[in-house]
């Protein structure tokens, strides 16, 4: 699976994803073979960071 590489199209996307099919960021790296570290880093390179809580980045 292919992600996008833009950093706030990926925000919009993971939260997205987040939002609508999964129960937790985990679970989407899980089910789509994916090292959520990279994600979680490039959104942290614009100010986001992974809420577990509430299941997005902010």
């Amino acid at each position: 699976m292919a992600i996008p590489n833009d950093p706030m199209i990926l925000l919009s996307y993971m939260n997205t994803q987040l939002r609508d099919n999964y129960q937790s960021l985990d679970e989407f790296g899980k089910t789509n073979c994916i090292d959520v570290s990279e994600i979680e880093s490039k959104l942290s390179a614009i100010g986001y960071e992974y809420n577990a809580e509430m299941n997005k980045f902010i």
